[in-house]
């Protein structure tokens, strides 16, 4: 006779509800805030850090000591990016290229940051400024870019040399490879520095990198999230396959309005600087048609400079088999993740202003 066997069932403990994640979009956004306050702190140095002197004759000087405090801001992004580019090309380039890599993108901006606020701000001397007369005299010359341009040299020197002392290790694509690690990003961020040491209009050219491209950017995404679907055409397919022709136009509104908030609010820091609270502007803006036209045509032109970086840097990506350029902002990657648009920015910005001063003054 069988007997029957009770069967008994162990009820298992239940698995702790997984803790409660913050979404991407969240974490895209509050790294984001986090990049914002950090270029508008650096930007109020810019504006505020300043002081004066008196020279031997009793003259009273103005020293732009936030000028240098803002090429640190330029110099961090080298430092980070530059790394971020030498940690892509892992495996493919020596040690000793990586060291020489770093070192000559650093000292490169050193040599232009320095030398151009010793030149501009104590010794007094700058561009030629359009007069009454025509192009006015400046004493002396400048010669902050031949001291970047010797380093930049210097640098190629170095990297080719390694074809030589270093042959059996180091082959032609490892040189090229060093190569685009060593121009990019610090020639881009080399021409940023630039704007920031204009002596003429360098608040608004900094503002017109890093306001424009977000706004850019911002309406891009909205464009193509509200219209894509109906205008579907690719930008580029094969590199960025997210973004649409449709979402490239509203890039260029969106470049366009940033462009217009940049000259009210410059136009708001003149009152600023009449009564002596910020670093003397060195420069005037009326509200007049052409001013505002030109504003517009720059804001374009720069937001659509600012988009084809963003894909040279997914292109880069691609080519290398990632999706990121490092981790230091959640939401957004690297560093380089985060300024592509401003890096092909500045080079325009700079180029438009530049053609203004010698043009207009």
């Amino acid at each position: 006779m069988m007997e029957d066997k009770n069967t008994t069932t162990e009820t298992l403990p239940k698995e702790p509800a997984p803790a409660p994640v913050r979404s991407d979009m969240k974490v895209r956004v509050l790294s984001g805030a986090v990049y914002i306050l950090i270029l508008f702190a650096f930007f109020a140095m810019k504006l505020f850090v300043w002081c004066n002197y008196t020279d031997k004759s009793g003259e009273m000087h103005a020293l732009h000591i936030g000028t240098l405090l803002f090429d640190m801001l330029i110099l961090a992004f080298a430092a980070i990016g530059t790394f971020e580019m030498l940690r892509a090309f892992r495996g493919k380039l020596l040690r000793s290229q990586c060291v020489v890599v770093y070192f000559f993108s650093l000292l490169m901006l050193l040599s232009y940051m320095i030398s151009d606020w010793v030149f501009a701000e104590i010794l007094g001397i700058g561009l030629p400024t359009p007069g009454l007369g025509g192009i006015s005299e400046v004493m002396g010359r400048n010669y902050s870019m031949y001291f970047a341009l010797s380093t930049l040299i210097a640098g190629v020197i170095v990297l080719f040399s390694f074809l030589v002392f270093a042959y059996d290790k180091v082959t032609l694509e490892s040189a090229g490879y060093s190569l685009v690690c060593y121009l990019y990003p610090s020639m881009f961020l080399l021409l940023l520095s630039i704007c920031n040491h204009f002596l003429v209009y360098s608040e608004l050219a900094v503002l017109l990198v890093f306001i424009v491209c977000p706004f850019a950017d911002t309406f891009a995404y909205l464009f193509g999230r509200a219209f894509g679907k109906r205008y579907p055409k690719k930008m580029a397919p094969s590199i960025s396959p997210k973004k649409t022709v449709v979402g490239g136009v509203g890039g260029l509104l969106g470049g366009a309005l940033g462009a217009i908030v940049i000259f009210f609010a410059c136009y708001g820091l003149t009152f600023l600087d009449d009564i002596g609270v910020i670093a003397p502007l060195r420069w005037e803006l009326a509200i007049d048609a052409p001013n505002i036209l030109f504003f517009i045509a720059v804001g374009v032109i720069t937001a659509a400079f600012s988009q084809f970086g963003d894909l040279v840097e997914s292109a880069v990506k691609r080519k290398l088999g990632l999706k990121d350029m490092g981790k230091i902002m959640p939401g957004h990657g690297g560093i380089l993740d985060r300024i592509d648009s401003a890096l092909y920015a500045g080079p325009v910005v700079a180029l438009l202003l530049v053609a203004r001063i010698m043009i207009v003054g």
